[in-house]
This record gives structure tokens, sequence and C-alpha cells, in this order.
């Protein structure tokens, strides 16, 4: 049997975390035996479907009252006795080096630590009950990853982490450095993220790389038949944040409305620029030609995308450094078969290439943007050809169970516990 994943994740479930619950369920099929632990509740109302599905216990930090503080002493306790060495020199390490988390960070490197012994003597009774020595993954290079990495030095299990965007982006260079040196492997969505690494992290001391493309079920995301109307329906799925252009997108809609095409435009997700994006909306005349659908789960997203001609998402990287890897909602849309209209920001390139699966302009580049839509609305032959082509790439590169199959190699255990050996 394949040993067990202890997987840190910054919040859990978290509506647009799709690929991370994708990749738990794939792993799951494979007979993984996976622990969830999540440093907070992420305080959503909506939730995906699939979470039901999910057979791992979770186990969330952010729990307050008697007994979490009493389970929490414990916890030290435990590891304190189990090995004292790495717990001590581990204390130190932080209470020396709090810039461990500095940059993008919601913990300090003392909350960290407080965070690793929880999983350290999960990862020491798991050992205990006869289960196979086992892995730590992180998913974000900030929090989850310090936690992962101190959990590393107090037990000595294998620690590995995925970078995918703000995370990897948004925190300095020598915290990046000090979790890729600590980790057996640094997986990442795209080839962009993976050369930033490599460039940031010294030969000496980087662990392999690994690119592994977020998946999706391609039983559940599948080319439909659509039917033709007065109009074509284009779609926009993601939070209403500045890193996922939808200024640029309601500029280029107004573009197309002012030549004459005839479509609407229909925006799923919220966000902070809600009211922003609305108004701006209303300035620029667009009227009932695009709406705000606010937040869907994937089974309604899945229906929406079941109608949609054109499937648009213009990304952008922002002053701060705050970008995209690949987004999923664009690897589900070419899954069903739809023509997208994208910009060229971060991993997008890998995904789509502009004349063969899709159409790419530069982000913030609204005249390439609006361009783009006005010649798939005008053309359903090309319509028809990208999307095809968008569906052989997804089915050849991006199938979730494929990636869960890249994933074993990271997350087989080669290092047993070790109790008393020094850091």
């Amino acid at each position: 049997m394949p040993g067990h994943v202890i997987m840190i994740v910054r919040s859990w479930p978290r509506l647009s975390q799709t690929f991370i619950l994708d990749e738990v369920l794939a792993m799951e099929r494979r007979g993984r035996e996976l622990t969830i632990v999540s440093l907070a509740h992420s305080g959503e109302q909506r939730r995906q479907p699939q979470v039901d599905k999910v057979r791992a216990p979770v186990r969330f930090l952010d729990v307050g009252g008697f007994r979490a503080r009493w389970s929490r002493i414990s916890d030290h306790a435990h590891v304190l006795t189990t090995a004292p060495m790495r717990y001590v020199a581990t204390l130190v390490h932080v209470l020396a080096n709090p810039g461990l988390s500095r940059g993008y960070a919601t913990c300090s490197a003392i909350r960290c630590f407080d965070h690793a012994v929880v999983v350290a003597a999960l990862a020491f009774r798991l050992r205990r009950s006869g289960a196979r020595a086992p892995h730590v993954h992180a998913h974000f290079a900030h929090d989850p990853a310090l936690v992962g990495m101190l959990t590393r030095r107090l037990t000595g299990v294998p620690f590995s982490f995925t970078a995918h965007a703000r995370d990897l982006y948004q925190i300095p260079p020598a915290g990046l450095v000090a979790r890729a040196s600590a980790a057996e492997a640094v997986v990442t969505c795209c080839q962009v993220n993976a050369d930033y690494i490599a460039k940031t992290v010294p030969d000496a001391v980087r662990p392999p790389v690994r690119v592994i493309h977020h998946g999706v079920e391609l039983d559940r995301f599948t080319p439909t038949l659509r039917a033709p109307g007065p109009g074509l329906t284009l779609v926009s799925v993601g939070r209403l944040v500045e890193k996922k252009g939808f200024a640029d997108l309601l500029r280029a809609c107004a573009a197309l409305a002012e030549s004459g095409s005839r479509f609407r435009c229909e925006i799923y997700g919220d966000g902070p620029l809600r009211r922003q994006l609305t108004e701006l909306s209303a300035e620029l005349g667009l009227g009932e030609l695009v709406s705000f659908r606010g937040e869907r789960d994937r089974d309604e997203i899945a229906h929406a995308l079941a109608r949609t001609d054109v499937f648009v998402l213009t990304p952008c990287v922002t002053d701060d450094g705050d970008r995209d890897g690949i987004p999923n909602v664009l690897v589900e849309a070419m899954a069903c078969a739809i023509p997208v209209v994208t910009t060229a920001t971060g991993g997008v390139p890998e995904l789509v290439r502009s004349g063969e699966n899709g159409l790419i302009a530069q982000p913030g580049d609204v005249d390439g943007i609006a361009g783009h839509l006005a010649a798939l609305v005008a053309d359903p032959a090309l319509r028809r050809r990208l999307g095809e082509s968008g569906r052989k790439t997804v089915e050849s590169e991006y199938d979730v169970e494929a990636a869960a199959l890249a994933l074993e190699a990271v997350f087989d255990p080669r290092t047993p516990i070790a109790a008393e050996v020094a850091p």
C-alpha cells in the first residue's frame, strides 16, 4: 500500500481551489491514505459538492476553546519527549530567524512552529500505529510550506510542497530558498514557475523541481452540442480581484458592442472588486450585455459551460507581483471544447497556443482581446476548430488521473522518521 500523506493547506474547503480537491480525490481513488491539516477554516458559505466525497479526515488548527488548547499542549509534550533535540533545535532556529515568515503570510514564524508541532505529533502517531512513514506535502509556498519545513526539522519525515502563484512570487527569495532546501521536491503547475524557482534557489540546495499540471476530470467536463441562437454567449469565471483582469474584459466587451457584434457576457465569481466592476460596466453602457452571476459551485459552472460559445479570461500581473499560474477554469473550458480567448500571463501560454487551440492577447491589450472575440463571434468554423483542438490538448496534457500518477513519485516515502537525530 502507498504511504500516508499529510497534506497541509492554508484553508479548507475553498470554493476556488478545485485543483486541490481534484488532487485529493484522484489520490484517494489510487488508494492513497491522506490526512488534511488546514491552518484555518475557509469561512465560505458555499462549497463544492465534491468535498463530501473526500474520505480523508481534516484537522483544523484555528479551533479555540479549552479542549483545543489542551490538545495542543499535549502535542508539544509528545514531540518534546519523542524528539527533544529536534524540538529545541527547531524552536531556536525559528526564534533566531523570524524573517522566515516575511512577505505574503498570515502567520508569524513562531505560530508556524506551533502549527508544525501539531503536524509532527500526528506524524509520530501515524508511525506508531504501524502506518508506513508518512510524507508531508504543503500546498502553497507561504505559510503551509513553512509549516511543512518546520515539521521536517521536527521529525525527519520527507517533505515537499506545491508552489502556485502569489505564494511563490510574494515571499522573499531567502524564504523560498529555506523552504526548498528542506524539501525532497518542489512541485509547480507551470514551467514559468519552475524557471523562477531554478533562478532563485541555488543549484547546491535546490531539490528536483517537478512541473505537474493541475488536471481536470475528463468525464465531468465534456463537449456538448450548443444550439445556435441570435447572439453568442461569452462566459468568464474567476474571483473578482485585480489579477483576473476583469476591467480589461469589460472594456473589450464595450469595444465589441461598438463594432455591432451580437453577444452577451456572463461573469461568474465574487470578490472585493464586484462593486467597482459593476459600476465600470454601467459607465461603459454595457447594460444587459454583461451580467454578474456571483459565486457558483463546480456543478453550476459545468452547467454554464454547456451553453457557452466562447470562454474568455484576461489575467494580468499586478504591481505587487500577484499573478495566475494556469487557471483551472481555462482547462475546464477547453475540456468542454469551448474556444478560449485569454492573455499571455503566467503559465497561460503553456496551455493556450494562439491560433492553434485558442487565441491569446497581451495582458492589458483591450483592442487585442476585443479583436479576438470579434473573430470568434464572426466565424463558427474557427470556433469549432479551436474548441476541438483545445479538447485534445487537455486530454493529452491535463488529465487529473495522469497528474495523480505523476505525484506518486513525489509522495513515495523514502526517509523514515528519526526521533533523535540532529536536524
